[in-house]
């Protein structure tokens, strides 16, 4: 272990899990992740691997047969994955945003049918929210749900879904104004639906499709899709909780865990691009001496060690509110908005000190300056977290004249 990014008072079971990541994150993902990612291939013996430690199902009641921790755990083991290749926590993040979401607010029979199929990895997840049109706006959602009798018929097209192709669960957030009179509060006549499919891309289920991978500049291997719906027919008993209207709220609880979860990727990123650095610096000599020794150098290396220590302990401090009962959407909003960015500055700088090399395909650091990006705009832009951050603020410090 090193020095930066150290989390006190865990305990051993904690400590036994990280350590066996980190085990599992420097043998079998580092060594093939820049190839993987330039071939942009799915990570499948990766996947396996995760399912046989446990991960999937790492947050999941043990009466579920999942591991039962806590989301600090699970944003310590997303920052170690996320330091080996940054797409592999992506796969297993929206799966557990599904899972938690089905913990928090399923029925009896949906966490029965679910969870312990999703512990196993059996059942993969993915969420949806997005739609091409509406960007940070999730209020403007048009696709939508109709009632027929004891089905939902679903149409609207939804986008940027991470792991569109190689799920089998999806919770679709949609529009469903029945029960809601004309009038109501957009966030208000919004459903969740919980969405079975099989996974691949084509006409999946009668009624979805999934077109085909979006070709992205970054955050490669994992598959991110569009998913579009023609007369997609639901049983009533696939809307999450069995209660229409709640959907905004649902997805909103499971986001707050996904911030955490997009900190916890952008601290792991920012150690791998410091460890890159730091090494780069003492083999690289230029007038007579390593590059470390050049004043230059030594500075960057301090702001990138600093800004990887706060981006660590911000993410904790989010986590362990939300594992406390607490709400946490300020905390989780401040620790992804400067976990983001200090990752963006981190692995620009330790791109730097690669000088000519670093623009090559052949050392790491290239794919970390492609991947970094995503994270300004994953789970929410920089400039979203920053409302959420201001309008909680000024919630708490109400002026009082």
């Amino acid at each position: 272990m090193t020095r930066l990014a150290q989390t006190h008072g865990l305990t051993d079971v904690q400590q036994e899990i990280l350590a066996t990541v980190r085990d599992f994150v420097d043998k079998e993902i580092i060594p093939v992740a820049t190839e993987l990612e330039h071939r942009d291939e799915y990570p499948t013996q990766i996947v396996e691997g995760l399912k046989e430690l446990g991960l999937f199902g790492l947050m999941i009641p043990e009466e579920y047969g999942g591991l039962g921790e806590s989301l600090l755990t699970y944003a310590l083991c997303v920052e170690e994955i996320a330091r080996g290749w940054m797409s592999v926590s992506g796969i297993i993040n929206t799966h557990f945003i599904v899972a938690y979401m089905l913990k928090q607010h399923g029925t009896q029979e949906q966490k029965d049918t679910f969870l312990p199929r999703m512990a196993l990895g059996e059942v993969r997840g993915a969420f949806s929210m997005s739609e091409p049109g509406l960007g940070s706006d999730v209020s403007a959602i048009t696709s939508k749900a109709v009632k027929d009798g004891e089905e939902y018929v679903l149409n609207g097209q939804k986008m940027w879904l991470t792991n569109g192709g190689s799920s089998t669960l999806v919770a679709v957030l949609v529009r469903s104004d029945e029960g809601h009179p004309e009038g109501t509060a957009p966030h208000k006549s919004m459903t969740t639906f919980l969405v079975e499919k099989e996974p691949g891309f084509g006409e999946v289920r009668p009624g979805l499709t999934i077109p085909g991978k979006i070709d992205k500049m970054g955050y490669k291997g994992v598959d991110t899709t569009e998913l579009i719906m023609d007369g997609l027919r639901i049983p009533a008993n696939r809307v999450l909780g069995d209660a229409t209207g709640r959907g905004f709220y649902q997805m909103m609880d499971g986001v707050e865990v996904g911030r955490v979860n997009v900190a916890a990727r952008g601290c792991g990123v920012a150690q791998r691009a410091f460890e890159l650095g730091v090494s780069y610096a003492q083999q690289r000599h230029t007038f007579g001496k390593p590059i470390a020794q050049h004043q230059a150098i030594q500075f960057k290396l301090a702001e990138m060690a600093t800004k990887v220590e706060a981006a660590h302990a911000m993410m904790v401090n989010a986590a362990r509110k939300k594992d406390s009962g607490e709400r946490n959407d300020l905390e989780a909003g401040m620790a992804k908005y400067l976990a983001s960015e200090y990752c963006k500055e981190v692995v620009e700088d330790a791109f730097r000190i690669h000088g000519g090399y670093g623009f090559s395909k052949e050392y790491e650091i290239e794919r970390l300056y492609r991947e970094a990006p995503m994270l300004l705009i994953g789970e929410g832009t920089a400039e979203i977290q920053k409302m959420i951050i201001g309008r909680r603020l000024l919630e708490e410090y109400r002026f009082q004249g």
